[in-house]
């Protein structure tokens, strides 16, 4: 018999405030998203660009907000990430069918159907709460669905500015404002009251945030822990090589997820990339200054990700806080490293202007093998990629690698869909099992809808196959 006191009621003031205010929520989502269940691809259409325009036109202070209140990157990435994600998102779902019949295979006698999903609950991370609601509204809207906005915490008035504009842009083309709306004042209660009463839960952030999603009861997309892997080998295009890198590695001070985290460099390439990456202000810290690093990134002993202190800042403002001294121009930090996990912390997600570079030798077995420790430590499922031009390379690295994207000659933050790549665009990459994730796609409108098959007799007289038939090849080899 268990001497544990009895268990406490499940609710109380706080929760039962919790429930009722998520729950007039969810009611004014569900009459908007009725009242535009009924609408045409075209009225759908003509809904997204009105949303989409509405916050690209203010992409200027939605940006500006995000770094005043959450301080994490820059505004001028900032800027380029709001109007690229937005229009990106726009652009790849025009022509898109989510009203009515999408899709007919006469042959096998099926017509697909889609329908809406109903309200949807989109968690925001606090490094991402600019572009994030608008990627998650457009394409929820899209499948003419409602969203509620759960903000983080720390940079919830900068999701509550691009909430307010994308209700703006609804209001434009006559469709009710609460189609789109945002938790205030959020808490970890009213989230998961959210993520009950909602029909799907979307969770972009962290690995807690996505577990409590998976746990909620409701259908979830969640994403995997960054910590992306970046091959070079002896055959790659180095100019191009460091042009991807270093761009990646300082958009936005590497607040995506998709930002190189580790480079693996063949040896004989190994020398000129890195001279490449120095004169693309990339600077390689000594040991002693990368003992420094390590200290002032994670201060506290068995501490698996960075402090906060230096997620998405500058390179300037960590190596202050390192009390290291760098060049003039230096953008982003360079550690070498030859180890993996715990004990190489170099080696795990950072979120910061800091690269870990590592040497191979010999074949691309030799890369492979350190792209699996060091996803296998942090960013199961996530994203790796190769500058090469051996496609044997690319085939080795996609089969033998569990990842869920393998960019090949691009800058890794094109994994979140490009103009250069036929990737769906999103902020949401999910890493599949591997990741902890239900799918290993970049998670968009197709994820945002219900489908429903109708099927047809092909042939009325058709009859299951024969055993003889289905089973000959064995019966010859093995017989019956």
């Amino acid at each position: 018999m268990s001497t544990n006191p009895p268990a406490k009621p499940a609710t109380s003031d706080a929760a039962a405030a919790a429930h009722a205010e998520i729950a007039a929520l969810v009611q004014r989502a569900r009459a908007a998203q009725e009242a535009i269940a009924h609408y045409t691809q075209e009225q759908v259409d003509a809904l997204v660009l009105a949303v989409g325009w509405s916050v690209v036109k203010h992409k200027e202070a939605l940006a500006r907000a995000a770094v005043d209140e959450g301080g994490f990157g820059n505004y001028d990435s900032k800027v380029i990430k709001i109007r690229n994600r937005v229009t990106g998102t726009i652009r790849d779902m025009q022509g898109v069918k989510t009203v009515g019949v999408v899709e007919e295979l006469p042959e096998r006698g099926i017509v697909k159907i889609a329908k809406p999903v109903g309200v949807i609950a989109a968690l925001i991370p606090t490094t991402g709460p600019d572009a994030t609601p608008p990627v998650n509204a457009l394409a929820a809207l899209k499948g003419r669905n409602a969203i509620i906005v759960s903000p983080h915490p720390r940079t919830a008035q900068t999701s509550a500015l691009a909430v307010q504009l994308m209700r703006q842009g609804c209001e434009q083309v006559g469709a009710p404002a609460d189609l789109i709306q945002i938790v205030s004042k959020p808490s970890i209660g009213k989230t998961g009251e959210l993520m009950r009463q909602a029909d799907l839960v979307v969770a972009t952030g962290g690995e807690a945030m996505v577990k409590a999603a998976y746990s909620s009861g409701t259908p979830a997309y969640g994403v995997g822990v960054g910590n992306a892997v970046h091959v070079v080998d002896e055959t790659g295009d180095l100019d191009d090589a460091a042009a991807m890198i270093a761009r990646a590695k300082v958009f936005d001070y590497a607040t995506s997820c998709l930002a190189d985290n580790a480079l693996v460099a063949h040896e004989k390439i190994y020398d000129a990339l890195v001279g490449k990456l120095v004169a693309r202000g990339g600077h390689v810290l000594n040991a002693a200054d990368k003992a420094k690093l390590r200290a002032a990134m994670w201060p506290q002993p068995d501490q698996a990700i960075p402090t906060l202190d230096v997620i998405a800042k500058s390179a300037a403002h960590i190596a202050q806080l390192a009390g290291i001294t760098l060049p003039e121009k230096t953008t982003f930090l360079i550690v070498e490293e030859d180890g993996v996990g715990p004990a190489h912390p170099f080696s795990g997600e950072k979120l910061s202007v800091v690269l870990a570079l590592y040497r191979y030798g010999g074949t691309i077995d030799a890369a492979i093998d350190l792209v699996n420790a060091i996803t296998g430590y942090q960013g199961l499922g996530h994203t790796c990629g190769i500058h090469t031009a051996n496609d044997a390379h690319v085939e080795a690295l996609a089969m033998r690698t569990r990842t869920a994207r393998v960019m090949v000659n691009q800058d890794l933050n094109e994994g979140a869909g490009s103009p250069r790549n036929g990737l769906p665009y999103t902020l949401s990459l999910s890493c599949g099992s591997w990741g902890g994730n239900i799918t290993t796609e970049n998670v968009n409108v197709r994820h945002f809808i219900n489908t429903t098959w109708v099927s047809r007799l092909v042939d009325a007289k058709a009859m299951p196959v024969a055993d003889e038939v289905l089973f000959a090849g064995h019966w010859a080899q093995h017989g019956q």
